[in-house]
């Protein structure tokens, strides 16, 4: 690090559990960031503010008046311009030491068979259980960290899901594709400004402890929160053995 660096970073410098081997190790990451919305967005600020070194950034939207009253990366002045430039301006305006790439495309099976293997950790930051699943099954089989949020109305999830565990769960563990719930989007149903900033903070704060190895991750945990009482409870996920697609009978992933 220079000397700039050493500044800048210096309130990480000093936690012992970071320190300058910790802060290398951010500057050296890559991070795979899959929704630029109101999770991605504080995601992406607060993964560039600490240095992580690279961001991929993945969201085939663009941004709109709709988009602002919670999606904190994006601004009036861009309303149309896609939320991965966008997010590319916002992370630029904060730290020039961070590479941004972003990607305006459906995060679909051949993409995500591209990207996940070149990332340290992933983060899904998206709003649907389709492409949920298919960036667990991405994971799974390149054996990525994954960190997952969802926020709706006011109520909030986060949990970690690590494939190098075999103690860990994946997300179709405690989500089977076959038993879906009924989707539910904030275009419909509403949510909460502040709530998608306080999970999506959580999800940067577990991305970086996976990166630098420090703490005790949200692993075979799931964090939910209730924003009325502001009230976080917490479930612990066992992994099942009869999951498709890290249990013990799961087919092959295909690639």
């Amino acid at each position: 690090m220079n000397d700039d660096q050493l500044l800048r970073y210096s309130r990480h410098i000093l936690l012992d559990d970071i320190s300058i081997e910790g802060q290398q190790q951010l500057l050296a990451a890559h991070v795979l960031v899959i929704g630029a919305g109101g999770l991605g967005s504080p995601v992406a600020l607060y993964l560039g503010s600490a240095g992580v070194g690279h961001l991929t950034i993945v969201d085939h939207d663009r941004v709109d008046a709709t988009n602002l009253q919670r999606q904190i990366a994006h601004s009036t002045a861009r309303i149309g311009e896609f939320k991965a430039h966008s997010v590319l301006q916002a992370v630029a305006a904060l730290n020039a030491d961070v590479r941004v790439t972003p990607i305006t495309a459906r995060a679909d099976d051949a993409l995500l068979e591209r990207l996940v293997p070149q990332a340290d950790v992933v983060l899904d930051c998206t709003d649907n259980f389709a492409t949920r699943h298919a960036i667990n099954r991405a994971c799974v089989k390149h054996k990525k960290p994954l960190v997952s949020g969802a926020a709706i109305r006011f109520d909030g999830q986060v949990a970690v899901y690590d494939p190098r565990s075999t103690d860990s769960p994946c997300y179709a563990c405690v989500f089977p594709p076959s038993e879906l719930p009924e989707e539910t989007r904030c275009a419909t149903m509403g949510v909460f400004a502040p709530l998608v900033g306080i999970i999506g903070a959580v999800q940067a704060a577990e991305a970086l402890k996976l990166l630098c190895g420090i703490g005790q991750t949200l692993t075979g945990r799931l964090l939910l929160l209730d924003g009325r009482r502001m009230q976080w409870d917490e479930m612990q996920l066992p992994r099942s053995n009869a999951c498709e697609v890290c249990g013990d009978s799961a087919a092959v992933l295909p690639g």
